[in-house]
């Protein structure tokens, strides 16, 4: 019986899967990196919070969601990056002269040469020109053609296409599941009732599944047995990083 494979360095693979589930980033200058997505790395890399630090001119040209400035830091030096999140299947893909939508929270890392804005859509973020992104879902990504509607809680994103219009099955609504759900309040809005409609071209990325996994706070140690510096009895763990001012905190104000 053959045991299990044991990387280093060398043997690592250059930007591409070590597994369905973690990905591998030759790092040989600078990547934006969502706050704990890294699991390991090998070499000499620095990690600086966006806002802090002699990135200004870095973060002047790639970074403009300062919902989401928080969350991210920027991995700079030479070496190879472990990324993984919450066991999702992990890819990564190219953008050519590109405009993708994502799901912020699925977003885990991308190159400098690609510029990182809000959408005008909550939750999600959109990625603009050339470069290489690495991203997770929820189960194999499917991609498709509009006109189509999707359930929200399977969409990944959207590249090259304008942004959805929401579409309410109102005949599903006035019936018996919608009245009951109206004057108990037991149950929610499915993929059914509600979804996303998109038309005209392009290409929209659906996980396989419609579960959305809960995100873990980026900022906090977890109270596990075995874990130094968790939370628990102490009523609470570490603060996240705050920006200077009130941008620090906008993103959990909204929600995102």
């Amino acid at each position: 019986m053959s045991g299990p494979v044991i990387h280093d360095v060398h043997s690592l693979p250059k930007d591409d899967n070590v597994n369905p589930y973690a990905f591998s980033v030759e790092l040989d200058g600078q990547w934006f990196l969502q706050k704990g997505k890294m699991i390991a790395y090998f070499g000499q890399i620095d990690f600086q919070g966006i806002g802090h630090g002699a990135l200004d001119r870095l973060i002047a040209s790639s970074f403009h969601s300062p919902l989401h400035a928080a969350d991210w830091v920027v991995a700079q030096g030479r070496g190879k990056m472990l990324l993984a999140d919450r066991a999702f299947d992990v890819n990564s893909y190219d953008l050519e002269e590109g405009n993708l939508t994502i799901r912020s929270g699925n977003l885990l890392a991308f190159q400098p040469s690609l510029s990182l804005k809000q959408s005008i859509v909550p939750g999600f973020s959109t990625l603009i020109g050339t470069g290489k992104f690495v991203a997770a879902s929820n189960g194999p990504v499917v991609f498709a053609e509009p006109p189509i509607r999707v359930d929200p809680q399977a969409l990944v994103g959207w590249a090259d296409c304008p942004s959805p219009c929401h579409h309410y099955d109102h005949q599903y609504l006035r019936g018996f599941l919608g009245g009951l759900r109206a004057h108990t309040g037991i149950g929610g809005v499915s993929g059914e009732e509600h979804q996303f409609e998109f038309v005209g071209a392009g290409t929209v990325l659906l996980q396989s599944t419609e579960q959305l996994m809960p995100e873990a706070p980026t900022g906090t140690v977890p109270a596990e047995p075995g874990v130094p510096g968790g939370s628990a009895g102490h009523g609470g763990g570490s603060q996240m990083p705050q920006l200077p001012g009130s941008l620090g905190g906008l993103q959990r104000r909204f929600g995102l």
